[in-house]
């Protein structure tokens, strides 16, 4: 599976983005697949997750509330929509598969696929 990433960019505090991820081959409806961001001086870790067939969704405190995962498995393509972004979710932000349908990992190891990562910089 190959993973691309885009939608990230410059925002101010309170705005909005949407990130997408477009993905190739035909497993990707089998795989978990998650949304991590590094910001800088920190680790990656794994804000938002959805399972295979959508059921299972998970969000950070962080983001809790502000954030909504979606995906399209018809279109390979899983969605992040940003609320009320903060400066405190500067970061790149990545999308990534894990092979487990209902996975409920937030360990990056066990997401086996990545995507290159897209900025996001929010402003106050």
């Amino acid at each position: 599976v190959q993973l691309q990433a885009s939608g990230g960019g410059l925002v101010q505090a309170g705005g909005s983005l949407k990130l997408s991820c477009g993905a190739s081959g035909r497993a990707f409806s089998s795989y978990t697949m998650g949304w991590f961001r590094r910001a800088p001086g920190k680790e990656r870790e794994l804000i938002s997750s959805v399972s295979a067939n959508g059921g299972l969704i998970y969000y950070d405190d962080s983001v809790k509330g502000r954030f909504t995962v979606s995906r399209d498995n018809a279109k390979t393509s899983v969605f992040l929509q940003m609320n009320n972004l903060k400066p405190e979710d500067t970061a790149v932000y990545y999308c990534a598969a894990d092979p487990k349908p209902d996975s409920r990992s937030r360990d990056p190891i066990t997401f086996d696929y990545w995507g290159q990562g897209t900025l996001v910089t929010v402003s106050s």
